[in-house]
Formats: structure tokens, sequence, C-alpha cells
């Protein structure tokens, strides 16, 4: 059984998920001890939502879930990196295949560097 340092921040642990073959960064997220192991036992990632303070399967509700490739440990044990095979297109709740669709430029204003969404989140979490 693998040793993570869960205590270090409050039961959780980062975790980074990251597009298998591309290398894009997909989102960042949190996993307690439950979604961890949900997660190996799946193959499917599991975090767990800090502003609902329940496990989270990626994908429940948008279909948009994530299969498990590879999962890297950082140094410090706090952290993971999940090589995820994105299923449905869209890591991002707001419709963009990654979170990271915000560019910072040197003057600190920001352009949006993704050219479209893959989904309208209005009509797939109708909320």
């Amino acid at each position: 059984m693998l040793d993570l340092n869960f205590d270090k921040n409050s039961g959780l642990i980062t975790a980074v998920a990251q597009d298998w073959k591309t290398g894009e960064i997909l989102m960042v997220a949190y996993m307690n001890y439950e979604a961890y192991q949900e997660t190996l036992k799946t193959g499917r990632v599991c975090y767990y939502s800090r502003s609902r303070k329940k496990l989270w399967r990626k994908g429940e509700e948008s279909g948009n879930f994530q299969e498990v490739k590879e999962i890297l440990i950082d140094c410090d044990r706090d952290a993971l990196v999940l090589k995820v095979n994105q299923i449905g297109g869209a890591a991002c709740h707001t419709g963009y295949n990654s979170c990271f669709y915000t560019k910072v430029n040197p003057d600190g204003s920001e352009v949006i560097i993704k050219d479209s969404k893959v989904f309208d989140p209005e009509k797939v979490y109708k909320k």
C-alpha cells in the first residue's frame, strides 16, 4: 500500500489531471483517501469536492469522465499527476477541454486562448 501524505493538507492531496497522449494539463483538483481508493479500484478518476464536501466522480453529471492511464506521485507524497484519457472531450465545467484556457500577458492582461467550448455548461448542468 502506498504511503501518501493526506494528513499534511487537511486530509487532501492535490491531483493534477494531464492528457496522457498530448501532455496538456486539463485540471487541478483534490483527492481524499476514499477518492484515491475508488480511483484505483474503478480506473475512473474520483475527486473530493471541497465546496460540496463529498466525493466527486468526474463525469457523473456531464458524461466527461477520466480514465486513468498512469499515476505519478511527487517526492513529498502529497500530490499526484493523473495521466488520463479524457472521455467526452472536456475536463472543465465551463465547457473547454482544459481548465487552463486563459493566458496572462506580460502586462497582466488576460486573453482566452482556446478556440471554442466542447459543450454548453448551461445545457449540460441545467442548474
